[in-house]
Order: structure tokens, then C-alpha cells, then sequence
């Protein structure tokens, strides 16, 4: 691996640092300047000409920032004469930003893409996008990891005798279905229509929860409306308790209060691919600085992506037999 040069921003530095203790390499320095006119500048302090670079940096709040920082450690890295160029970016914030719903409404998640590329990027490792069609954003090859076998390992040792997998919105209720089929449970999914970026409404909810345990999934918690909001509609229907996981906790405004204090939820689980919320200690988290890790791996070496996902998500696992030749 001593080919490998890693380097992060301010975003998360923990995780970066988890990682490379999983690579067995040094995390190397930045040096970030921001000047009298608020202006930054990233000076990379480890030599990267022909070396393989990956910059670790979620989109997390001030996202701007760290977005600005991300820009310039790639600019800093291809200038460097760097092999290769790879964003590690665990969370990537604008993928909700992925469609035309309004009138003269940006698209910011194919905006930040082309920034990327832009700047230099030649892959990007992320995790979880919370629009999966943004991945087609890129004009460089994205490399999409699942959490989805970390947060099951979770529950694996659990009683889930009446137990049953709920996802917040039919959308994500595909996501759903893989994970209790990893469980073995039964689905539902709630029907949900969005009023405001945290004003929720859930009409109703589609599958059997009457008498049963449900184990929440979503792919991203930011302020927990549309979760509290979920969980009257499961107790209106008579589900006895909850059990919330989710990939991207990110848990900002109100959100901790929310959920640590709802007399629904017994237990919250999380990934660290975003920094924990202070304040929460009763908050699981799982890590999946492993999972980064041997995705990085595998890049370095030319080896395949998808087959850590064997049996964890159809869609990322071997090519499926044709039906007509």
C-alpha cells in the first residue's frame, strides 16, 4: 500500500483516520490557510506525484465549506502530478438535490458532480445517495457502497420474533425490502408526501404492523420529522415500538431531543459516515471505515467493487443470468 497516499479535510477526521488504521498507512497532513478575505487555500503535505490519492470528505454541515475544501485539495492533488485523484465522500449531501420539481430550481446535485470533475477528480467513492440516479451525474466512474449489511448485523442477534421492516416512504421501500430480507422479516412502508424541507406528512401506512415490533430504515436522518411523524402513524395502527437505523445520521437541529425522549423508539443505530451528534451517548453507532477501506483497496488493485455486496444488495452483487440471448 505504499502507493496510497490518503489525506482529509475538517469534515471527519476520525473516520479518515479509521480508515487508514484499517489500510495500515498513515493519514497524511493538510495544511488549510484561509486568508483576510476569507479565502482558503489546501497546501497537501505528503508527496503524491504518481501515487494513487484519496481524499476523504463528507458533505456535512457548514456543507459549503467542506464542499470548498474537497474542490481544493483535488485541484492541490492533480497539480501535484497525483496517478490518480479519488473523492471518498462518505455522504454526499446534494444528492437530494437530484430533479427539476419547481420552476428556475437549481440541480445542485449534477452541479456538484461537474464541480468535481471539474476539479480534477478521476473516481468518487461514496455511500448510500439518497437519489441513486444521481450516480448518472458523473462523467468520471462512481464507485456505490450499501450499509446495508453493517446496520443488519446489528440486529442479527436480536429477538425479531413479531418484528417488521418499515421504511418511511414507498420510495425507499426497495432499500427496505433488501434489509428485512437480509432479517428475514416482513416489509411496510409508510405513504408520505413532503410539505417543507421539515414538515412531513404521512397519509397512511402500506403493510400489516398491528401487534408487531417495526425496525425503522432510512438512508439519511437530518432533523427526525419525517421519523416522529412515522412513528404516530405506526402507534395509531397499533405497532408497539420501534427500533430506528439509518446510514446518514446526521441528526441536526432538534433531532436529538426528538428521538432520544420519543417514548416509541428503544434504540437509534447509526454508521460514522458522518461525525455523532454531542449529547447522545445511548446512540449505536456502527463503523464502516472496514467497508471504505477494502473499497479503496480493491481500486488500488483493479478488483471488484461489487463483490463485497455479494448477498447483501441484488443490485451491487454478480450480473444476473439473461433471459434471452
Amino acid at each position: 500500500m505504499r502507493e496510497i497516499v490518503v489525506f482529509s479535510g475538517s469534515a471527519h477526521r476520525g473516520l479518515a483516520q479509521a480508515v487508514c488504521a484499517e489500510l495500515g498507512v498513515e493519514l497524511s497532513s493538510v495544511e488549510m490557510t484561509r486568508f483576510s478575505n476569507d479565502c482558503l487555500q489546501a497546501q497537501l503535505q505528503a508527496n503524491c506525484r504518481q501515487r494513487d490519492v484519496y481524499i476523504v470528505q463528507p458533505l456535512v454541515p457548514p456543507t459549503q465549506e467542506h464542499l470548498m475544501e474537497l474542490l481544493l485539495m483535488i485541484d492541490a492533488a492533480r497539480g501535484a502530478s497525483a496517478a490518480q485523484v479519488t473523492a471518498v465522500i462518505p455522504h454526499y449531501a446534494y444528492a437530494r438535490s437530484d430533479k427539476k420539481d419547481a420552476s428556475r430550481i437549481s440541480i445542485g446535485g449534477r452541479l456538484v458532480a461537474d464541480m468535481l470533475t471539474t476539479a480534477g477528480v478521476d473516481r468518487v467513492l461514496t455511500m448510500t445517495l439518497h437519489a441513486p440516479q444521481v450516480h448518472g451525474f458523473f462523467s468520471v466512474p462512481v464507485d456505490h457502497l450499501t450499509a446495508l449489511g453493517v446496520l443488519a448485523e446489528h440486529f442479527l442477534d436480536d429477538d425479531l420474533t413479531d418484528a417488521v421492516v418499515v421504511s418511511p416512504d414507498l420510495g425507499n421501500a426497495k432499500t427496505a425490502t433488501q434489509f428485512s430480507r437480509l432479517l428475514g422479516l416482513p416489509v411496510a412502508a409508510g405513504s408520505k408526501r413532503r410539505l417543507a424541507d421539515d414538515r412531513v406528512i404521512i397519509d397512511a401506512i402500506v403493510g400489516d404492523v398491528a401487534g408487531k415490533r417495526a425496525i425503522v430504515l432510512d438512508d439519511e436522518i437530518a432533523t427526525g420529522g419525517s421519523i416522529v411523524e412515522l412513528l404516530d402513524r405506526l402507534a395509531d395502527e397499533g405497532c408497539t415500538g420501534a427500533a430506528v437505523a439509518c446510514t446518514h445520521g446526521l441528526f441536526v437541529g432538534k433531532a436529538v431531543d426528538r428521538l432520544s425522549q420519543h417514548p416509541m423508539i428503544t434504540e437509534v443505530i447509526t454508521t460514522d459516515t458522518v461525525p455523532a451528534p454531542q449529547g447522545w451517548p445511548d446512540l449505536k453507532i456502527r463503523s464502516v471505515a472496514g467497508l471504505f477501506a477494502q473499497a479503496i483497496t480493491r481500486i488500488h488493485a483493479g478488483e471488484s467493487i461489487s463483490s463485497l455486496f455479494d448477498g447483501v444488495d441484488p443490485a451491487l452483487g454478480p450480473p444476473q443470468p439473461k433471459l434471452f440471448d
